[in-house]
């Protein structure tokens, strides 16, 4: 029996995103309440930031050409104030974000003058324009702020804040159905945990995953190794959510009912990727419902979710930049039989006086969670690979996906 070809990561990748449908439904939020949300249109500012020309630290605002000469402090301006205008051979007393008084072209800062009994000696030469923060020199009316499909981020928040917005509008959140299967899954709080039995961590490492992404999280629970009771379960969560996603059941094993189901309720599209760890992914529909069906293996959950699931919903939710950021680090290790998948190794990366060190995780194993809640990136070794102490490795930061 020939043997299907693995498919490769990146054509993959390339298939789900092509086959995501973004939703179309908005709502509208204070801006307190935005955070991780997903801008629906572009936002044009209607005002110029700063709104008039200010000072930019606490000093003298006075003519540029008056500089040789001992000026008359004329006035004081404390920010959220205006001042006169300022005549000639006069300083004015400003601070930091108060509006220049007409007349007046440069400040310089307190720490470089003088003053006494009213007085102030400024010494030269002043440029004219120096410590001015001019008018719309951040934001000018009209400008675009944002673009949609940005993910909202606290700077984000106080560059809306800045034009005059207290509201957001943003693509409602997608709805993602978990489900969870094997007999062997036992559920936190349940009792004590039955001989044979092994917590289901993989719930929890999904709802994190969705969480942080500002998504509808719909918890189905665990789903018993039976073919009926899968197919019931998926058809629950095909109705009420944007997408499926299941963990386990996609393997060859003869308790592996998750894939039979999707392919008698729905179609496969894509199954079993040249990857590891995450060999058995699966890709298709339930209906009109996307499936996403990862592997049980609780590192493989996290590897697959992080590279093709996650860009997959983020392109659904409207995201405009879906991509993992990837930088480079030096190898601290070697690779010397090539694996016939892209692998991710989980390691840890260090600051060193030759730069940045990748330290593999010593037990790279899919069922050992501990590779990456204590490892903070992924090296990707493509396939055919071997790779030597110092050799240049592409990395991918963990804190990108679930910090």
């Amino acid at each position: 029996m020939t043997l299907a070809p693995l498919t490769p990561v990146a054509e993959a990748l390339a298939m789900v995103l092509a086959a995501a449908q973004r939703i179309n439904e908005t709502i509208d939020l204070p801006l307190l309440d935005a955070l991780g949300y997903t801008l629906s249109e572009d936002v044009l500012s209607t005002i110029d930031v700063p709104p008039a020309n200010n000072s930019a630290m606490d000093g003298y605002a006075l003519r540029a050409s008056d500089t040789e000469q001992r000026l008359l402090v004329s006035q004081r301006i404390p920010a959220g104030t205006v001042g006169s205008p300022l005549e000639e051979a006069c300083a004015a007393r400003i601070f930091t974000g108060a509006a220049i008084p007409a007349g007046a072209d440069a400040v310089v800062m307190q720490e470089n003058c003088t003053e006494l009994e009213g007085v102030v000696r400024v010494p030269g030469p002043v440029m004219a324009g120096q410590n001015i923060r001019y008018r719309g020199q951040d934001v000018k009316a009209g400008d675009i702020v944002l673009t949609r499909g940005r993910i909202l981020r606290p700077q984000d928040m106080g560059m809306l804040a800045s034009v005059g917005l207290s509201r957001a509008k943003v693509y409602r959140p997608l709805r993602v159905a978990v489900l969870s299967t094997g007999d062997e899954l036992f559920e936190l709080g349940s009792g004590e945990l039955p001989e044979g039995s092994i917590y289901n961590s993989n719930r929890y490492t999904l709802a994190g995953l969705l969480r942080n992404l500002h998504m509808e999280v719909i918890d189905c629970g665990i789903v018993a190794d039976d073919a009926d009771a899968t197919a019931q379960a998926l058809l629950h969560a095909s109705e009420v959510a944007d997408c499926v996603i299941t963990t386990g059941g996609v393997s060859v094993g003869e308790e592996d009912h998750v894939k039979a189901q999707v392919q008698r309720l729905g179609r496969l599209d894509l199954w079993k990727l040249a990857i590891k760890p995450g060999k058995p992914l699966a890709f298709g529909s339930i209906d009109k419902t996307t499936f996403i069906g990862l592997p049980g293996n609780p590192t493989s959950v996290f590897v697959t979710f992080c590279l093709i699931a996650r860009p997959f919903l983020l392109e659904m939710q409207g995201v405009a930049e879906p991509d993992l950021p990837h930088l480079h680090a030096i190898a601290a290790f070697s690779v010397v039989k090539p694996s016939g998948r892209q692998d991710y190794l989980r390691v840890v990366l260090e600051n060193t006086a030759q730069g940045l060190l990748a330290k593999k995780f010593s037990n790279q194993s899919s069922g050992v969670l501990r590779s990456v809640s204590q490892s903070n990136a992924l090296a990707v070794i493509p396939p055919g690979t071997v790779v030597s102490e110092g050799d240049t490795l592409e990395i991918i930061l963990l804190d990108s996906i679930a910090g």
